[in-house]
């Protein structure tokens, strides 16, 4: 009994420390007994209660066992070389302070998050009646290619200031399937914001399959630059764009759902390079990503917004887009002219942004063109009417909320 109580204590300094950085060797995170190791009526053993993972920058891997509550107050970060692995069901509550309470996969460590339909893990807030904005949400970093420096040096995040960018294409940063991101987008100031799931020059070494941003503050899921391909995401009611990019991003989006709540901006918000630091690429490069079996549902068409905002410069290959009720379908924005810094109506000239099959329900004005270009719908979009969209009634059932 002795050795147990000591073994205890011991573990329970590691875990929660003050320091700043975990350098141990692997911690697995599986019993309350931890935390606390005496019951109601003084014997020892587990309880019921969450399990308190520490703010810390760690070193080593941390496993979260399957079917367990975890909360956090801080940043989790995961350094160079650790793994964070967390199983089915896993719960993960975080404090509702805001922008200062994420998880973040660092460049060259990993994320294997392995949820089930039937027991999705679930990152939330820890607040009684939660409500967006309350935490920060998922950071993952990677080494693959982005638009904002030059040559091979790195940009940082917006929260946590984490190196990410690189030449990697096919870097890894593990696997992330069946997970859900609720309340998250807490903000720093009013240029800084987490999202959902933000992808900082994430490789397609990495797998992601079957997540959902639900009721966030910010943008749902938004990628900075980086070739990282996402399948079966769902956003809904997340109050800035549901699904971003930016800086150079050239993965791909497929089977995608997106509905929209009482407080939202764009369904699709794409841009072809950061504009608060410019296509600093040589030979330069725009985001081009590839999107298909998409489904975005709207307001309707009175409520005067926008389903996909195409500007500065992104191209793209849209196919099977299934739009409904919204104002405009798709609003591309941009400058006259191959040469200039915003050339989005050059890309739908040359072929490097088009739509395939698309079905627009309630929308007034399928195409907006204030690019400064001239082209005709026909010349963006072919298809019309051909649409069925993602089948999310089928693949979305027993994990995904709010629909």
């Amino acid at each position: 009994m002795k050795n147990n109580l000591l073994l205890g204590l011991a573990i329970t300094a590691l875990l929660f420390n003050s320091c700043s950085t975990d350098d141990t060797a692997d911690i697995n995170i599986t019993d309350n007994s931890i935390i606390n190791n005496t019951n109601n009526d003084g014997s020892t053993g587990n309880t019921d209660d969450d399990i308190a993972i520490n703010a810390a920058e760690y070193s080593s891997d941390v496993v979260l066992d399957a079917n367990k509550t975890y909360t956090i107050s801080g940043p989790v970060i995961m350094s160079e070389g650790a793994n964070l692995i967390i199983g089915e069901g896993v719960t993960i509550k975080a404090e509702a302070t805001g922008a200062d309470v994420y998880i973040a996969i660092s460049q060259g460590a990993k994320i294997f998050a392995n949820g089930t339909a039937a027991s999705p893990i679930v990152m939330t807030s820890g607040a009684s009646n939660p409500a967006a904005g309350e935490w920060g949400g998922l950071i993952i970093l990677g080494k693959a290619p982005i638009n904002s420096v030059t040559g091979n040096a790195t940009s940082t995040s917006e929260i946590g200031s984490l190196p990410y960018g690189g030449t990697e294409t096919l870097d890894s940063s593990g696997t992330i399937s069946y997970v859900r991101v609720e309340y998250s987008g807490g903000a720093a100031d009013g240029s800084s914001e987490n999202n959902g799931f933000s992808f900082y020059g994430v490789g397609a070494g990495t797998t992601v399959d079957f997540i959902q941003a639900y009721e966030g503050a910010d943008d749902g899921i938004e990628f900075f630059g980086g070739n990282v391909e996402v399948n079966h995401a769902v956003v809904i009611n997340c109050q800035d764009d549901s699904i971003d990019w930016t800086e150079g991003f050239s993965g791909k989006v497929t089977n995608a759902y997106v509905q929209h709540g009482a407080d939202h901006d764009k369904g699709f918000e794409c841009d072809g390079y950061n504009t608060d630091i410019g296509n600093l690429s040589s030979p330069k490069f725009w985001s081009k990503p590839t999107v298909k079996d998409v489904t975005i549902v709207g307001l309707g068409s009175s409520t005067g917004n926008e389903a996909i905002r195409l500007r500065a410069g992104t191209q793209g290959v849209f196919d099977n887009i299934l739009i409904q009720g919204f104002a405009e379908g798709f609003d591309l924005d941009g400058d006259a002219g191959a040469n200039s810094d915003n050339p989005t109506g050059t890309g739908v000239i040359n072929g490097d942004l088009d739509v395939t099959n698309v079905t627009f329900t309630d929308v007034t004005v399928p195409l907006k063109n204030d690019t400064g270009d001239t082209f005709t719908d026909a010349d963006f979009i072919t298809g019309i009417g051909n649409a069925i969209g993602t089948d999310y009634a089928t693949w979305g059932a027993g994990w995904t909320i709010g629909n």
